[in-house]
């Protein structure tokens, strides 16, 4: 059986080629998809590591964004033997960079951390309008809903966006996280979100926190 410590920390410490060595020698011992869940957990055990590497500011942005494309990696060498689509999702979560607004790579990272984290990810893409938003919530009834974006007017499109929410009789039934360096306390009081983050590894502590 795989050390799991091991793919934990080589994840952690973003050893792309000995993460990718170990996956593809589990894989070929035609493994349990038991045990194929348990590398998965472990997979995502080494992005939280990641998380807490870069809270401390011993890792930066390009290694957050790594990091996200070695777990993909992973997961696409686990696909074959981790069944299809039986990993419990813990919860949804509809992310987009608001109107006017056309930065993605905060969004990218914490979308990669959520779904790395367990979460079915619903990614709109960049300048969204607010209907965008209101139209995926009613579609696919997620529990959180996340809205990013790094210039001040995105703070403005935000709170369009929470009002149309509440004008569709939808604010209620999700929780609202909203991201990005423009991003205060006080914002997040005036656009009415739930919570706010600067953060992707925070962020994805906090809708943890929400769906536990």
């Amino acid at each position: 059986m795989i050390d799991l410590k091991a793919v934990t920390t080589a994840i952690g410490e973003l050893e792309e080629e000995k993460v990718l060595e170990m996956l593809n020698d589990f894989v070929a011992s035609e493994p349990s998809e038991e045990e194929a869940q348990k590398v998965v957990q472990a997979c995502q055990e080494g992005m939280a590591m990641v998380g807490d590497l870069f809270e401390s500011g011993e890792y930066f942005v390009g290694d957050l964004i790594f990091a996200g494309e070695l777990l993909t990696e992973a997961i696409d060498v686990l696909k074959p033997v981790i069944g299809s689509g039986t990993t419990t999702k813990v919860g949804s979560i509809i992310v987009g960079t608001v109107h006017g607004d056309l930065h993605d790579i905060g969004k990218n990272i914490f979308k990669s951390m959520a779904e790395a984290a367990g979460f079915e990810v619903y990614d709109l893409g960049i300048d969204q309008p607010v209907q965008a938003f209101v139209d995926k919530v009613k579609e696919v009834k997620p529990n959180i809903v996340g809205m990013s974006g790094v210039l001040t007017l995105a703070l403005e499109s935000m709170k369009d966006t929470v009002d149309a929410l509440k004008e569709a009789g939808v604010r209620d039934s999700v929780k609202i996280i909203i991201g990005g360096n423009p991003v205060t306390k006080e914002a997040c009081e005036h656009i009415g979100a739930d919570a706010f983050t600067t953060n992707a590894a925070e962020g994805v502590k906090t809708i943890q926190a929400w769906v536990k």
